[in-house]
């Protein structure tokens, strides 16, 4: 299941969602993560997954490498939906035990499962088709206003990049720990929730150990190279937004603006 996080991997492409600057996608991502939490109603919900279909085909992005992504986080989307189920009240449908079924209750989980997946394969479509340097530059740039109020926006860029770029390491240094450990007679996947929990005690030490020794590594590579954060850095690629950044991002807003119109027409 390690092997199946998709978060913070690249995938080279030379299509026109990788062509777009790294900005752009940036600000399309924060206008699409407000787009499916306003939207409230049926034709709000489906203008979202039109939306994101239309992303994920001019990406040439699988089907398969969002739901092979997803898989790890199922057990958080199944729960919240069966919490916004069973704890919502309104008009009962369906009523046993302690367990309490309502309209609203349906019509709530449903909506919050279909805002979390179209909320996490978004997140995936970012990080699929940008770099991790261009998203870095793409939230220095976009947080350049901050730097008058003397925020570190170079250095909270960089542990943000790295931080993404960190994620598939760490999951395949996790996935070789637990590999190693079943070789000498560990189990994962038996016993109560407890026993497992207590049986990755022995994976954790060892991971923190690679995941410090990396850092301080990495560190040092930095510092070797006479790295000293973004005073006077320059790009060897400049930013530059073209047309059809700026024709994405009025997009963006027009389906934005039209899913409010919905809302409020209650459609």
């Amino acid at each position: 299941m390690l092997k199946d996080i998709t978060l913070g991997q690249y995938f080279p492409g030379d299509t026109i969602v990788h062509r777009l600057d790294p900005r752009t996608k940036l600000l399309c991502v924060t206008l699409y993560i407000a787009e499916i939490f306003t939207a409230n109603t049926v034709c709000g919900v489906l203008l979202s997954y039109a939306t994101l279909a239309m992303a994920v085909i001019l990406s040439k992005t699988t089907v398969k490498q969002l739901l092979k992504g997803m898989k790890p986080l199922l057990f958080i989307i199944i729960l919240t939906g069966l919490l916004n189920l069973f704890y919502t009240t309104g008009d009962t449908l369906v009523k046993f035990w302690i367990f309490n079924i309502t309209r609203q209750g349906v019509i709530r989980s449903a909506q919050m499962v279909s805002r979390i997946v179209m909320l996490i394969c978004g997140s995936f479509l970012l990080t699929l088709t940008t770099s991790p340097l261009s998203i870095t530059d793409g939230l220095e740039m976009l947080m350049n206003p901050l730097k008058k109020l003397r925020v570190p926006v170079h250095e909270l860029s960089m542990m943000m990049s790295i931080a993404l770029r960190f994620i598939p390491t760490l999951m395949e240094e996790t996935d070789k720990i637990m590999s190693a450990q079943k070789a000498r007679g560990a189990d994962f996947e038996t016993g109560s929730l407890f026993q497992r929990a207590k049986a990755l005690l022995p994976v954790l030490v060892p991971l923190f150990v690679s995941a410090f020794r990396r850092a301080d590594e990495l560190a040092t590579a930095m510092e070797c190279r006479c790295y000293h954060g973004g005073s006077g850095r320059t790009r060897m690629k400049e930013l530059k937004m073209e047309s059809r950044d700026w024709l994405c991002i009025l997009l963006f807003l027009a389906l934005l603006a039209a899913v409010i119109a919905l809302r409020v027409l209650g459609i």
